[in-house]
């Protein structure tokens, strides 16, 4: 079921379904396939942004990544849970890649990072294939002959999963945009989850991310992330403010039918 928040269509999968649809995907793949992880962030970036709005109104899965995405469907009274983070997406997608013998390619992070973790996968998921490449080195200005390079190496590896670490919505744009180029391949925007996976970065302990707080660590740990946050200042006003027309709607309604 589709639901309003900030006026964009929001309907988010549990891990269970994700995973599902994943390995239904692999078995018989067809079209472009975009999985988009929802957060505070993005979803302000994609009420302002047209084109990153349409991404996220037309990808065929919607994942709650940020706890302030479950927090502001209670506050409007949607169920918008469970949440599903990049790196806990991204694991699980590595393990049914495992499990079904498939392709996945890495694209982005920082220096030769995606290498890395494929080098790693690769030793230990022997029966599937990931093969990591840099890509693109300023996403914001893709130039021709890297976009030509990095779909050379996909129609030459032909991977079942495309996971981009270019950050938001820069990766997204980026895969929306060459869709043509990607069909049969289940595509993933997972952000900064190179980093962590690898170790490059640590992760917030397990109560810190069940209380909704990673954010805050992140923040701690790189206060350059200041800017950033402030756009979840921006969306919990936003949702508030939605809340307050909804309310005033359903007055003006009952007001009418008296």
């Amino acid at each position: 079921m589709k639901k309003n928040l900030l006026n964009l269509e929001i309907r988010p999968s549990s891990k269970k379904i994700v995973l599902e649809k994943i390995k239904k995907y692999i078995s018989n793949p067809g079209g472009f396939h975009h999985i988009v992880s929802l957060n505070p962030e993005n979803l302000v970036i994609a009420r302002k942004n047209v084109s990153f709005r349409k991404v996220v109104n037309t990808a065929q899965i919607q994942v709650s990544d940020g706890f302030g995405v479950v927090l502001a469907g209670r506050i409007l009274g949607y169920d918008l849970r469970p949440r599903l983070t990049g790196v806990d997406l991204m694991e699980e997608v590595v393990r049914v890649a495992a499990e079904g013998s498939s392709t996945v390619m890495l694209i982005g992070g920082k220096g030769n990072l995606a290498k890395e973790l494929a080098r790693c996968y690769n030793q230990q998921f022997p029966k599937a294939t990931y093969v990591g490449i840099e890509g693109i080195k300023n996403i914001a200005k893709p130039t021709k002959e890297e976009n030509k390079a990095i779909f050379s190496i996909v129609s030459s590896t032909k991977p079942r999963i495309l996971l981009v670490a270019f950050g938001s919505p820069f990766q997204e744009l980026w895969l929306y945009k060459n869709r043509d180029k990607l069909k049969g391949i289940i595509c993933i925007g997972v952000g900064g989850s190179f980093d962590f996976l690898s170790g490059k970065i640590r992760r917030a302990p397990l109560f810190v991310r069940r209380l909704g707080l990673e954010w805050l660590w992140r923040l701690i740990r790189q206060p350059w992330r200041v800017g950033r946050q402030l756009r979840l200042v921006e969306f919990m006003y936003l949702v508030l403010k939605q809340r307050l027309a909804m309310k005033a709607n359903s007055l003006a309604s009952k007001r009418n039918d008296h």
